[in-house]
């Protein structure tokens, strides 16, 4: 039996209460805060971080928070929440069931705890440094699949800085190597994916740190790499491959581009 500590379980309830808030409102209309030509961030989104704050900071109220909708708490704390309160705002306001709550704990740094709930599946994912990493209360591993041929990989890009299009390179790169390429709008749910074993690897060229520190954790406890590269001048943005530890994913990124006759 997983012993769970009191920061994992409040952990949980959390990202659960934020997720079935969410799935209560996936049909409704939803308000837009802020939109540009390739993301939205709407209502919801603040409101899914409240609630989560409010959650959090009751058990520990020393502890400080830094979420993708704003920071709170106490600010020189040495453990820090990082939240991301919807991963996959896009999907979700159009009504495709594929998003996520992601919750992370930093220590000194370090992550040392993550939760992944994706509530339209009722499936958690959860994982404390030095313990298994688990769904729904029973471990999991990542595939075993070493052939490149054989392996689901999720290439995501960002909007701005290149990164766009650099995604567009490395998907049409390893398209004609690999079984299948995804990109499904959740960073956090492609590395939740990557550690149960559905996929395989995970590649983006600039995505923020609440998107994948729950999932970092979760991928490494479950037998995977990841590879995090700062990018210059930001303390919350990388470049990251991720992947199950055994396919060649490197040298396929590395080679040059192929077309469906080669």
């Amino acid at each position: 039996m997983i012993i769970y500590s009191k920061e994992m379980a409040v952990a949980i309830q959390a990202a659960k209460s934020a997720g079935a808030f969410l799935k209560e409102h996936f049909d409704d209309n939803k308000k837009i805060d802020e939109e540009s030509q390739n993301d939205i961030k709407i209502e919801l989104d603040k409101l899914s971080q409240k609630l989560i704050e409010a959650n959090l900071l009751k058990s520990f109220p020393d502890y400080s928070i830094l979420g993708e909708e704003g920071c709170c708490g106490n600010s020189h704390s040495e453990y820090e929440w990082i939240v991301d309160p919807i991963d996959g705002t896009v999907n979700y306001y159009y009504g495709i069931p594929w998003f996520c709550v992601s919750i992370a704990l930093r220590h000194r740094g370090k992550i040392v705890l993550g939760v992944i709930y994706d509530p339209m599946m009722d499936e958690c994912w959860h994982v404390e440094i030095g313990g298994p990493a688990c769904k729904n209360g029973k471990p999991i591993s990542c595939s075993k699949r070493e052939k490149i041929s054989e392996a689901v990989v999720f290439v995501g890009h960002g909007k701005t800085d290149g990164s766009k299009e650099k995604g567009i390179e490395r998907f049409a790169k390893v398209a004609w190597k690999v079984r299948k390429v995804r990109n499904n709008g959740s960073a956090a749910l492609a590395m939740a994916y990557i550690a149960c074993g559905r996929f395989d690897a995970y590649v983006e060229s600039l995505i923020s740190i609440w998107d994948i520190a729950a999932g970092k954790l979760l991928v490494e406890s479950a037998g995977g790499t990841v590879n995090l590269v700062p990018i210059p001048g930001s303390d919350t943005q990388f470049s990251i491959c991720a992947w199950n530890g055994r396919i060649p994913i490197h040298k396929t990124l590395d080679e040059p581009l192929d077309s469906p006759q080669a």
